[in-house]
């Protein structure tokens, strides 16, 4: 996040003893919502209608107390739980992602601070032939599957989130098989450790074509629509709870076409797609670039009103896209 504060030529002030950036960029996102503290956000309520849970940093969560205040204008309050990633020793160009060691202290520790749920991200590299490679794979589910376990021994909601790749060349075809496969690998390693998939949520991407292939400028929000939806049924337990997408690299405008066009096709009466859709959980978003950008731009300007306005705007254009409502 710091990265994309700094795009916009923000500065971002480190506190002392942090490892990161991450608490001190969050706080700074709490601010552009709420920037005297907790004052704002009491009294700018309208965000709050589109927006049912907020994923913190534990630094934000714990250091600055924010779940009492989220909690009081309905808002479930989360934690993120992974640390960072390092090169697979047998694939060095893809990402195992880090954390299990100290995981129970810290979310219980989460817990105890307001935290209701929280969230563990694995990013998938994805490519027309060689990546990810079955190890990368692995790896992953394997540690999606042990922080849902562990999420829920700390009584805790996890979200699994397979973050797939799009900036290499692939086509729609292989973006819907590497979803497949990712997305069945955490179930069945979900399955081996016992978690209860109806206290569970998922955060996929959206299955689309790769940023250098040449159908991308072509694809339609209508095809993502329908791959993304055939990759959820094809894959996804009928017990799990929620499905919430992630924006990732999107625009913030193309984050809410596909999240739209996702939730049209499942909704759709149209004979031509499959029933099996209509057996899928409630499909809604759980944004960061996707509701921020408009957002940051204007708050790194100074005018932190325009910032209040575009998030709020933001957040209703999402919240009208999860209901396959025209945006």
């Amino acid at each position: 996040m710091g990265k994309r504060v700094q795009a916009r030529r923000c500065p971002t002030q480190r506190k002392e003893n942090r490892g990161d950036d991450g608490g001190s960029v969050c706080t700074s996102l709490y601010q552009l919502v709420c920037p005297a503290r907790c004052t704002p956000i009491h009294t700018n309520r309208r965000w709050a209608d589109y927006i049912s849970g907020v994923i913190l940093y534990s630094e934000t969560l714990i250091d600055f107390q924010l779940a009492p205040v989220l909690a009081a204008r309905g808002i479930i309050p989360g934690v993120r739980a992974d640390t960072d990633a390092h090169p697979l020793p047998i694939s060095p160009n893809e990402p195992a992602t880090q954390g299990l060691d100290d995981l129970l202290p810290r979310l219980q520790a989460a817990r105890a601070a307001g935290a209701r749920f929280t969230k563990w991200r694995a990013p998938i590299l994805c490519n027309s032939s060689t990546l990810p490679t079955q190890a990368g794979l692995e790896v992953q589910a394997e540690s999606l599957a042990r922080f849902a376990a562990i999420s829920q021994q700390a009584g805790l909601v996890p979200i699994v989130e397979p973050d797939v790749d799009f900036a290499e060349d692939a086509d729609l075809k292989r973006s819907v098989e590497v979803h497949v496969k990712i997305v069945s690998l955490i179930y069945a390693r979900c399955a081996a450790y016992g978690v209860l998939l109806e206290g569970s949520l998922i955060k996929p991407s959206f299955a689309q074509p790769g940023q250098k292939h040449p159908s991308r400028a072509t694809t339609s929000a209508e095809q993502i629509g329908l791959a993304t939806a055939t990759v959820l049924a094809r894959s996804v337990p009928i017990s799990v709870a929620g499905i919430v997408f992630l924006s990732g690299g999107l625009s913030d405008s193309d984050a809410i076409k596909y999240l739209n066009a996702v939730n049209t096709v499942v909704n759709s009466p149209k004979t031509d797609y499959p029933l099996c859709f209509s057996r899928l959980p409630p499909l809604t978003f759980s944004f960061g670039r996707g509701l921020q950008g408009d957002a940051m731009q204007k708050w790194v300007k100074g005018d932190e009103t325009g910032a209040k306005k575009a998030f709020e705007d933001r957040a209703k254009a999402c919240y009208k896209a999860a209901r396959g409502e025209s945006v």
